[in-house]
């Protein structure tokens, strides 16, 4: 007999998944954006919201459907490649990037304004809040409850505040757009939206998600799915809703911080400047709940994941990833950024093609033939598009400068239609030719 959730409980889940998406990197990323496009801001939200809101809540759907993990999602293009694509998703939004970035933004925004950027009071943040991110994860059936009950409905409130605050007390001044925002600020917004990780954040948060229904009792497939996408759209209008404020936020900074600065900046010179210092103690709390939330799902699926192919048990893989991933917070935030951009520059558009493709499986004789081959060219022009952003991109022919979007970030785009539009045609004739022969 199975389960139904209860009302209650399909909000507590919609407001898990709302949770843990609302890291680090979507609560710093809208601000600059929203200072850097100027008056552009609303074209390059539209941008940012397409793959910072649209491609997570597609790519919850799509593994609501398979019914778990990035490992059903990615078997047409095999068992070895699946395996490698699911690491590289999991290194990068576990202890490489992501939850290393929780504690740096957690510290750059609330600890950082008071003790100065040394690396010393860095290492002690980090080490108290690994400790934590710890404890939390060695009991991942506990989520639903910590998570979804306590700790998300706090974050909410929270961001709710300081999303009114950025509708009713602008801090004044438009500043004009930057070169990339004049040029293209729906593409320069589309590209920012990789940066807050949330589409591979999906990949490997679809099986908390779907997890934590299944601890509930829920074991039927087709509830299953239903409860995952009822909860991926949740977490979608939340999502949407606080990157509006804070690209309102972000754009209407301009007075009171440098163009440049990095979100954290953004957000702490906003508060400090609308509510003084209580209201930076009130930031820094929001960011350390928003953030240790996200460390908590991230570092459980991190390990469940390393579970299956590694000789190592859940709570000894909790302990080394936590303390791996406190090392790796100490290079700071501006670093971890810097590090970031060519990785995700990469690694995004064969997740997009896997995640969009996943739909149109019905439509193909053999869907291997279709989703790996685009793939392929997916990741080989990201991996150009990835140079481009690093000290190497003289290295590279001239020809890559002038391929189709490659000045906004896209030259994956129009190769990637192209072979798909390839292989469709070759999968039909083969199709075709084993039907003749099967007559004959």
């Amino acid at each position: 007999m199975t389960n139904r959730l209860t009302s209650k409980d399909i909000l507590a889940l919609g407001f898990m998944t709302f949770a843990l998406f609302v890291g680090a990197g979507n609560i710093i990323f809208p601000p600059m954006v929203g200072i850097q496009s100027g008056e552009h801001v609303w074209i390059a939200a539209l941008g940012f919201l397409l793959t910072a809101v649209g491609l997570p809540v597609i790519t919850v759907v799509a593994l609501a459907r398979v019914g778990g993990g990035i490992d059903a999602l990615s078997s047409p293009i095999g068992k070895a490649a699946g395996i490698v694509l699911a690491t590289v998703c999991y290194l990068a939004v576990g202890p490489l990037f992501a939850t290393p970035r929780t504690a740096t933004v957690s510290f750059e925004v609330g600890i950082a304004p008071m003790t100065g950027d040394s690396p010393l009071p860095l290492f002690i943040y980090s080490l108290v809040y690994f400790a934590l991110v710890i404890g939390i994860s060695l009991y991942p059936g506990k989520l639903l409850d910590t998570v979804g009950h306590i700790l998300a409905p706090l974050k909410i409130v929270a961001l709710a505040v300081l999303g009114i605050a950025a509708l009713i007390w602008p801090a004044g001044g438009l500043a004009p757009a930057t070169d990339a925002y004049q040029h293209g600020a729906f593409s320069s917004g589309f590209i920012n939206g990789y940066l807050t990780m949330d589409t591979l954040g999906a990949l490997v948060f679809g099986i908390v998600i779907v997890n934590a229904a299944r601890s509930r009792g829920v074991s039927e497939a087709g509830l299953l799915t239903r409860y995952t996408i009822i909860a991926g759209l949740i977490a979608g209008v939340g999502l949407t809703l606080v990157y509006l404020a804070l690209f309102k936020l972000g754009s209407d900074s301009a007075s009171i911080v440098d163009q440049n600065a990095n979100g954290a900046a953004i957000l702490h010179a906003y508060v400090q400047h609308t509510f003084g210092d209580l209201g930076s103690l009130f930031l820094a709390a929001l960011i350390f709940v928003a953030c240790m939330v996200t460390a908590v799902g991230l570092t459980c699926a991190c390990a469940e994941f390393f579970q299956q192919y590694l000789p190592l048990t859940y709570r000894q893989l909790v302990f080394i990833l936590g303390l791996f991933s406190m090392l790796v917070s100490n290079l700071g935030l501006s670093q971890l950024i810097q590090f970031s951009i060519p990785v995700l520059t990469a690694i995004y558009p064969p997740c997009i093609v896997l995640i969009l493709l996943s739909f149109t499986l019905r439509w193909w004789n053999k869907s291997t033939r279709i989703i790996a081959p685009t793939m392929l060219v997916s990741l080989i022009f990201g991996v150009i598009d990835a140079i481009k952003t690093t000290g190497f991109k003289d290295a590279l022919p001239a020809f890559t400068a002038n391929l189709p979007l490659a000045e906004q970030g896209l030259a994956w785009l129009p190769p990637s239609l192209a072979i798909l539009v390839v292989v469709a045609i070759c999968d039909r004739v083969m199709g075709r030719a084993q039907v003749n022969a099967h007559q004959q």
